[in-house]
């Protein structure tokens, strides 16, 4: 309920401000279980990708955001909630797994899943590998996966600014992809992650990293050169 208030409020408001330039819509299936993935280049990509899908998108958001303390942790949780992000502890391991049966549970309703592959915000604007967990996903509950890319984002809201600049935001969709095999098989999850990733990059233009974005982060972190 509090989404789809949200939405309806939100949408004219952000459609008249942002104009938003949308190609390929009609790739996103408007019924059943489906992947969005997405190039991650701001906080508003969460914002500006749901708001042109006609159905929910349901993203898979960091626990962290949702037990912040305080009226701020109050608000910031509040607004997760209204984007439609659901919680889970993405950290390593068994929280890992617990991310990805909660977003098998929901496509297995249905559900429209809205996923960032390269797992937190690119540091520079450029695409950097993709983390398997969706393909494990779209291989065991046989979703499709419909490739998205975001452009502009970083420059409406650089990450730490707070009130984005007028500026057009445009996206991507591109044609849905299916996968199928053993979910088990470490080699073919990659394989099927980098199809996703090249995907991505063929509609973004993006240049490529082959190393995760969270590394990156950290060597930044540390003043080195990636």
């Amino acid at each position: 309920m509090v989404y789809t208030t949200l939405k309806s409020f939100l949408s004219p408001l952000l459609m008249l401000t942002f104009r938003p330039k949308v190609t390929g819509l009609r790739q996103v299936p408007t019924v059943g279980p489906v992947i969005i993935a997405s190039n991650h280049l701001s906080f508003s990509d969460s914002i500006f990708m749901p708001l042109v899908v006609p159905r929910k998108v349901t993203f898979l958001a960091k626990a962290e955001y949702f037990t912040s303390p305080g009226i701020k942790g109050f608000i910031k949780k509040i607004t997760f909630i209204a984007l439609g992000q659901v919680p889970v502890d993405r950290a390593g391991g068994r929280r890992s797994e617990a991310a990805l049966l909660t977003g098998l549970e929901l496509l297995k309703e249905g559900a429209c899943i809205g996923i960032y592959p390269e797992g937190t915000r690119s540091p520079d604007g450029r695409l950097y590998k993709g983390r398997t967990g969706i393909a494990r996903m779209a291989i065991e509950s046989g979703a499709p996966v419909v490739p998205v890319a975001m452009f502009n984002t970083a420059e409406i809201q650089p990450t730490g600014k707070v009130v984005p600049k007028v500026q057009r935001v445009e996206m991507v969709f591109g044609e849905p992809m299916y996968f199928e095999g053993d979910s088990s098989n470490v080699q073919l999850l990659r394989e099927a992650t980098d199809r996703i990733m090249k995907a991505i990059q063929q509609i973004s233009g993006q240049e490529t990293v082959d190393m995760y974005a969270s590394e990156a982060k950290s060597r930044i972190a540390r003043g080195e050169k990636i």
